[in-house]
């Protein structure tokens, strides 16, 4: 494939390493466009970690010249429903993932599986979510643990609760910004008898980038168009 970086930070630069490993050439690295112009030639796909203030338009100049993109950028998915319609008004290709970890997809599906089981006791636990990463990550909650928190809403029809207080009818969501930490999530279930937490630890970045590069690889070698996530890629 021929890829084109927008967001050329850590992440980007981790996936430039990682796609030259998998033998895909490095047309571009962006930190913004503005134009179609931006990029060199054109890309098979362009993968996006770039700033929440930016990322709208990064996907709409993408979408708008039938530039397949994926995106890892989080915190500004209340605009997501006009991108939706903008993908299938220009028959585009968009997949979105605020964690392309694919162990952090498997334990997302492994908290949707564990909340539901526990729904018919739902009232008896607390939920939990503590999320801590580096100082220099800008959105807070992370987006990964909102994912988190909507699947156990949708199952168990509690409430997204960030204040530093909870009842078993709220999800309180913990976050913590230390030093150089990559990642962490844990998902707490705690009553009167018994609790059970379960935990992901991201160790570097490198799960996020050959999930992002994986993603890529799926919808161009599949020949996707539409609107995607990581479970659509995963299977889950």
């Amino acid at each position: 494939m021929k890829i084109s970086i927008v967001g050329y930070g850590k992440m980007g630069k981790s996936i430039e390493k990682i796609a030259k490993i998998r033998n895909h050439k490095i047309l571009s690295c962006n930190n913004k466009i503005f134009s179609y112009n931006d990029f060199y030639k054109k890309p098979d796909v362009v993968i996006e970690f770039s700033h929440p203030k930016s990322v709208f338009r990064h996907i709409k100049i993408c979408l708008e010249n039938r530039i397949p993109i994926v995106s890892g950028t989080t915190g500004w998915t209340d605009k997501l429903s006009i991108i939706k319609k903008m993908c299938k008004n220009y028959n585009g290709t968009f997949l979105y993932s605020s964690n392309f970890s694919i162990g952090m997809n498997i334990f997302c599906k492994i908290t949707n599986i564990l909340s539901k089981l526990l729904y018919p006791y739902s009232k008896k636990y607390k939920v939990e979510i503590e999320e801590i990463h580096h100082k220099e990550k800008v959105d807070k909650p992370s987006g990964t643990s909102i994912t988190l928190a909507k699947e156990i809403i949708n199952n168990n029809m509690k409430k997204l609760w960030t204040m530093n207080k909870n009842n078993n009818d709220n999800i309180l969501i913990i976050s913590k910004r230390l030093n150089k930490i990559v990642g962490e999530h844990t998902v707490k279930f705690s009553s009167e008898i018994e609790d059970i937490n379960i935990k992901h630890v991201a160790n570097n970045r490198n799960g996020f980038s050959l999930g992002a590069i994986t993603a890529a690889e799926w919808i161009i070698f599949n020949k996707k168009t539409g609107y995607h996530t990581m479970k659509d890629v995963l299977n889950l």
